[in-house]
């Protein structure tokens, strides 16, 4: 990964930019040592003191009212930076998402009309031995056919998912996501996908996803994340 930190326009992130990234790589580096290491017990003991305490300052920093997880970005993008804008306004995503841990994150670019997710999956993501996790490799699709969609200008929620595979995905290898869009017709939009390793295809994807307003999408996301109401808030 790039050790570049664009700056960002989420206003969580905004500011906090270098920080935010380390913070996140020092993440992802101990996911990774979690599920490789061989420590004995009493090393363990100490690392887990040591974290806690870490997990309780920033604890002390959690804002009452849940961060924004999604950001509308700047009007009009063209389509050779539209993959550093759809990273930039999903900034928490759990596949292309720069400050979520959770992700590698996969690098989304745009060929028009293919966009196009590379990655090299790491241990935390492996499923069979060396293999990759089908899970995984289903979620990164997603996200990938979603960026097809968005170079038709249909953006809205999965409808459904289909994977084909066809021989394992290996870990430690770049594996590159091809996706274009089959068919948009203002209700639907169906994309289809695929994922080639060393220059043969592993994996196969289609889907079919709603076209929303992307304004819509956003007020749904906001309402699902208010606090609850208190019973004495009408009165």
């Amino acid at each position: 990964m790039s050790n570049e930190v664009p700056e960002s326009f989420h206003p969580a992130i905004a500011g906090r930019e270098r920080p935010m990234a380390e913070l996140t790589d020092t993440v992802r580096r101990l996911v990774d040592l979690v599920v490789t290491n061989t420590a004995p017990p009493d090393v363990l003991d100490t690392v887990v003191a040591r974290l806690r305490a870490t997990a309780d300052v920033l604890g002390a920093h959690v804002p009452a009212h849940p961060v924004p997880r999604f950001i509308d970005p700047p009007e009009g993008p063209e389509p050779q930076s539209a993959g550093a804008s759809m990273d930039r306004a999903m900034p928490y995503d759990p596949v292309v998402g720069r400050y979520n841990p959770i992700a590698l994150p996969v690098v989304i670019s745009f060929q028009p009309p293919l966009a196009i997710g590379t990655a090299v999956f790491t241990t935390p993501y492996e499923g069979g031995p060396g293999w990759v996790h089908g899970a995984a490799l289903a979620a990164t699709f997603d996200i990938v056919l979603t960026a097809a969609n968005h170079l038709s200008g249909a953006a809205g929620p999965t409808v459904w998912l289909t994977i084909r595979f066809r021989r394992p995905t290996l870990i430690g290898v770049e594996a590159r996501f091809e996706a274009e869009v089959l068919s948009n017709d203002g209700r639907r939009v169906t994309s289809k996908g695929r994922l080639v390793q060393d220059g043969v295809v592993c994996v196969e994807a289609e889907g079919e996803f709603a076209v929303l307003d992307p304004k819509r999408i956003r007020k749904v996301a906001e309402r699902s994340r208010r606090p609850p109401r208190s019973p004495d808030s009408d009165n």
